[in-house]
């Protein structure tokens, strides 16, 4: 098993597939998931001739349950010190939900040459969270909603949560796949309770305007129309606005997780984005 360990004792799980020398693409999974929800897409680009990076963020799957650094900073840290572990140079980021997050905060304070590209899938930009400076946002209730429902019963919450909204299993007419369901389950009930409480903080109250207007490299923002979990509104339509090198995809009738819903279309955009 492929690991680091932080300069705060954390162990970081990564997978590393493909040629050592061909451009890496790395991918930054959502809440409370693991590396493992990429593994469609880490099977396609590792067929199309990529290296391709794959971590589970501290606190999901098997990196260390950490009960502390379950924020934003640290996220972006962690990943930093992989990507420096790896040497890894000329590199695409690709973030769905909170690891669009991660991305951003990597991305903005990258080490020159680090960073080719970057992709934000469904992802949290600017900011969820009903402010002040963001009224079109959610209120807190939603989150703490969210709180409420993984401490009451993790178990179930987590069954819950892919066999409706996430993957919009809940819409008249959708195709519904047990699989990702209780492939979804299996990802999140490996994490830590405690890490994954705090992950909502941090998905949801991290504002990361000022780290989409520092990206200078191309970025692709990529969300589904009909995402119940991130609403487009507030998320990809203003993120777009903030770049300075953005491409806006939008795909109508599309769920939050997309990548797992309709791969095919993702990876071929994909691929079209990092071979342009």
């Amino acid at each position: 098993m492929s690991t680091i360990t932080t300069s705060d004792g954390t162990t970081i799980f990564y997978k590393d597939w493909g040629d050592k020398a061909a451009q890496p693409i790395v991918f930054h999974h959502g809440w409370p998931l693991s590396a493992d929800d990429w593994d469609n897409q880490m099977l396609f680009f590792v067929g199309e001739g990529y290296r391709v990076i794959a971590h589970d963020r501290r606190g999901h799957g098997r990196s260390s349950q950490t009960d502390v650094g379950n924020e934003m900073d640290t996220y972006a840290a962690d990943v930093a010190a992989l990507t420096a572990a790896l040497d890894l140079k000329d590199a695409v980021h690709i973030g769905h939900s909170t690891g669009g997050g991660e991305v951003a905060r990597y991305v903005a304070r990258a080490e020159p040459g680090r960073v080719a590209k970057a992709v934000l899938i469904g992802a949290v930009p600017p900011i969820m969270l009903q402010t002040p400076a963001n009224p079109e946002g959610l209120p807190d209730e939603v989150f703490d909603g969210f709180r409420q429902a993984l401490v009451a019963n993790r178990a179930q919450f987590y069954i819950d949560v892919p066999s409706g909204p996430f993957y919009g299993f809940n819409r008249d007419g959708a195709t519904v796949s047990q699989g990702l369901i209780d492939n979804w389950w299996r990802q999140g009930i490996m994490g830590g309770a405690k890490a994954q409480y705090d992950c909502i903080e941090a998905f949801s109250a991290t504002d990361f305007t000022a780290d989409l207007q520092a990206i200078e490299v191309p970025v692709l923002v990529m969300h589904g129309e009909d995402d119940q979990i991130v609403p487009i509104h507030d998320a990809a339509h203003k993120s777009i606005k903030l770049l300075k090198h953005g491409t806006l995809k939008t795909y109508p009738g599309l769920p939050h997780g997309l990548c797992q819903t309709h791969p095919d279309i993702a990876n071929a955009d994909l691929l079209a984005f990092i071979r342009d």
